[in-house]
């Protein structure tokens, strides 16, 4: 039990450095052209302070995947989701929405479920070399597919996104058992593969997520929430001798609470495209000053309203 307290201690303040990270990650891609390359991102603080708050939620979920199994750790990283989207409006300079609060609340509702479902003991079975190596070819591969050239930068770079950062932490969760676990030497050139891959995965992790962010953040947060656990859960369940509690009743729980984190998520989905991108305020103006009312984007459908046609404001 002291074990699990920890676990979700740890992840709890992780969360909220993933949910501060996202926030400026989505910040930074509002800002930021589509074609702007990685040495361009490195020379802006903004993307440094959006790693140093990755790098901290890292650390503390690393720590947790000690105390706790990925079944239990992965889906509490819902709770980014919990602090982002209010934190993504306030910077954004609105509300959250009613359908915002919708599909958030269903979100993380299916993932408590699936977090009622998992075991809580402490992990010790690791990923063996050939099994390390098999799930990183089979993530590369799904990753490409989902993010090959010419896909819309959107929910499925935030699926890849997802889908890599909860690989990177089923292998990281099989570094540090077996770190902390060996009596013999402490490094090996196996465990060395593993570090390899779990830094190619977290920094692919990254880059996928910035891409994500230029659609806003609400939906692409919230499928790589859902994508992160459900990726390490399958490692743990169908690699790490994890189990569901509770046996079929636990699976049904399980299935629900599947189909309420997607209804969530298409909800977010659909409540972003009301919004323009964090940072759009600091798009040039496309027609001059002294006929349109600065900083109003206009009506959905993109026509910009004369000064004397503006709604009022306070009217949202």
């Amino acid at each position: 039990m002291n074990a699990t307290v920890t676990a979700v201690a740890l992840s709890l303040v992780s969360a909220a450095a993933y949910a501060s990270a996202a926030v400026a990650q989505a910040r930074l891609a509002g800002r930021t052209e589509p074609g702007t390359g990685v040495l361009r991102l490195l020379g802006r603080g903004a993307w440094w302070a959006a790693v140093g708050l990755n790098a901290g939620g890292a650390l503390l979920h690393v720590a947790a995947l000690k105390y706790g199994p990925l079944t239990l750790i992965q889906p509490l990283g819902a709770l980014t989701l919990v602090a982002a989207v209010p934190l993504g409006a306030r910077a954004a300079g609105r509300r959250v929405s009613r359908i915002e609060w919708r599909g958030t609340v269903l979100t993380l509702l299916g993932l408590g479920a699936l977090l009622l479902t998992a075991g809580g003991s402490a992990p010790h079975e690791v990923l063996s070399l050939p099994e390390a190596l098999a799930v990183g070819a089979g993530t590369m591969a799904v990753v490409a597919g989902l993010s090959r050239p010419g896909a819309r930068p959107g929910l499925r770079h935030a699926a890849a996104s997802g889908i890599t950062s909860g690989v990177a932490s089923a292998l990281t969760q099989t570094l540090t058992v077996s770190v902390t676990g060996r009596t013999g030497p402490l490094f090996s050139w196996e465990l060395l593969v593993v570090a390899l891959l779990v830094s190619a995965f977290a920094m692919g992790g990254l880059l996928l997520s910035q891409t994500a962010y230029r659609g806003g953040l609400g939906a692409p947060l919230a499928v790589v929430t859902l994508a992160n656990p459900v990726a390490a859960a399958a490692i743990g369940l169908a690699l790490l001798g994890e189990r569901l509690q509770g046996g079929a009743v636990s699976l049904l729980l399980a299935l629900l609470g599947t189909v309420a984190a997607v209804r969530g998520v298409v909800l977010l989905s659909r409540a972003q495209a009301q919004y323009a991108p964090l940072g759009a305020e600091d798009a040039p103006a496309a027609a001059p000053p002294s006929r349109l009312v600065a900083g109003n984007p206009g009506p959905p459908g993109g026509r910009l309203l004369p000064e004397r046609e503006q709604a009022p404001v306070g009217g949202v």
